[in-house]
């Protein structure tokens, strides 16, 4: 699997999984967990080893659960999960201690690779008290490296001013016909890797038809294409899928490569 290097010196797969209906019954993000790691036991037999998770998500155990059952090594893996925005969560430092905490326990994996602010608080002030309790959470080495997750460039901005240790990636809706272009060049230039979520799910009919075609010269499907573009781009990128085929297609776009006129035009999708 390619890797980037993220600002502190780790390295992060380029393809991961999402997985915030993994572990739940019928496959429902709001319904109760059954704990059933079929999913991600097939992911991790097709060579996946970034898988992103969240508190939101109430399956961190589920996650953890698969990286003991699968009996490769730990540290072959890239764990990333993500402290929520809601008082609730976030509200006090305290709560904050609790959050990670928590994640810490339910995954139950020594250590989480990446940990990300999943939504931006209210003011640039609450971002970097959140900020500022992850950053000990580094210091103790019980998170490797510490993101962001939905945050603008002013909202980046601030936070690069302040922090002591600089966010290693943000994590963002990105597909074509959204790419959110302003942003990956602002994070790529503050050397911050832009991850990006649902790469598939939102693209219209006309650009999958748009795709389709380009993609039928390379001999893969346009979702392929999608996911070798982003790659191209140095983005990260995480789609998921229950389905052992689809993971196995998301995963096999490392033998091709786009031209230069194809990158280009799917950049100005």
């Amino acid at each position: 699997m390619k890797t980037l290097t993220l600002n502190n010196g780790y390295q992060i797969p380029v393809l991961g999984t999402g997985t915030n209906t993994f572990g739940k019954e019928n496959h429902d993000f709001s319904a109760p967990i059954n704990h059933d790691t079929t999913e991600l036991r097939s992911a991790i037999e097709l060579g996946y080893r970034l898988i992103d998770t969240a508190i939101y998500y109430r399956n961190e155990s589920v996650i953890g659960k698969a990286v003991r059952e699968s009996g490769i090594d730990r540290s072959e893996f890239f764990i990333t999960s993500k402290i929520p925005e809601k008082d609730e969560f976030s509200g006090t430092d305290d709560r904050v201690h609790q959050s990670v905490q928590a994640s810490l326990s339910a995954l139950d994996l020594d250590y989480i690779d990446l940990y990300l602010i999943h939504f931006p608080r209210s003011t640039d002030e609450e971002n970097l008290r959140v900020w500022t309790v992850l950053e000990s959470y580094v210091d103790q080495g019980l998170i490797k490296s510490i993101g962001v997750s939905n945050f603008n460039v002013e909202q980046l901005q601030a936070l690069l001013k302040r922090a002591r240790i600089k966010p290693v990636l943000n994590q963002f809706l990105s597909y074509p016909g959204h790419h959110n272009q302003a942003l990956i060049d602002f994070c790529q230039g503050e050397s911050i890797i832009p991850e990006a979520y649902q790469s598939l799910k939102k693209i219209t009919p006309e650009t999958q038809e748009i795709l389709s075609e380009m993609s039928e010269k390379y001999g893969k499907t346009w979702s392929q294409v999608v996911l070798n573009y982003q790659i191209n781009e140095n983005m990260v990128v995480i789609p998921k899928s229950h389905n052992a085929s689809h993971q196995k297609d998301n995963v096999d776009i490392f033998d091709f490569v786009l031209s230069d006129e194809d990158q280009l035009r799917i950049k100005q999708l």
